[in-house]
């Protein structure tokens, strides 16, 4: 089981996140939904190790408790999938991979998995959006990752498109026996299908105000939770 407890998380002397504790067992993928804004994508950073910084100072009376982000009992080897696939354009899709994955045959097995073995050759600027994706996907699951983040994968993807995305997602990380997953949405649709457990982030700082496993779920009850959080 990965457990994360996060005490809190100030940006420019504002906190945007209260204390937050996550549990997620192998093979599990949980569905962070929440309104634009909410603090997901700062979680996922947090997670993933990328904000260094990512203390928060509580101070009662004249005593100061410093109290630390972290994953217990151990970090696990992650995968993060951002927004943007974030390919670096003066490299060939083959060469962006090989960056994580230097043995050839390896990232061609993966690109075939993605359904993009004809554009090994290609470069970012000559494929689509959510070809990219696909390719960001594939550099993700190279690393082997135990487990995975997602940030809005499917933004401004056409429904065919995105479709296509979500079936990729579920084949390759859902249906995994032991790898894991957090799936950041505001989608309650791409929730409802790819997640094993849903949680809504709301307030102000941000805070988990329901969690519930996908067989227990009211659509009605998440439906208000996200048009008044």
């Amino acid at each position: 089981m990965f457990e994360f407890n996060l005490e809190g998380l100030e940006l420019s002397d504002q906190k945007i996140l209260a204390a937050l504790n996550f549990k997620l067992n192998p093979g599990e993928t949980h569905c962070l939904l929440g309104p634009s804004g909410s603090g997901k994508t700062s979680l996922l950073n947090v997670m993933a190790g990328l904000k260094q910084d990512n203390t928060v100072t509580s101070t009662k009376g004249e005593s100061k408790h410093q109290h630390h982000n972290q994953w217990l009992p151990r970090k696990p080897d992650i995968g993060y999938l951002f927004q943007q696939p974030r390919l670096l354009p003066w490299r060939t899709i083959l060469q962006n991979l090989q960056l994580v994955e230097p043995d050839k045959e390896t990232v061609l097995r993966m690109l075939g998995e993605v359904r993009l073995q004809d554009y090994a050759d290609y470069y970012p600027a000559k494929i689509s959006l959510g070809m990219a994706r696909r390719v960001a996907l594939a550099r993700c699951l190279l690393l082997k990752p135990e487990l995975v983040l997602m940030d809005e994968p499917l933004t401004s993807l056409d429904p065919p498109t995105a479709r296509e995305m979500r079936r990729l997602i579920k084949r390759l990380v859902c249906d995994h026996p032991t790898r894991s997953m957090i799936y950041v949405t505001h989608n309650l649709e791409e929730a409802l299908e790819l997640g094993d457990t849903v949680s809504v982030l709301g307030n102000t700082p941000a805070e988990v105000i329901y969690s519930n496993s996908i067989d227990n779920v009211s659509r009605e009850e998440l439906e208000t939770l996200l048009k008044h959080s």
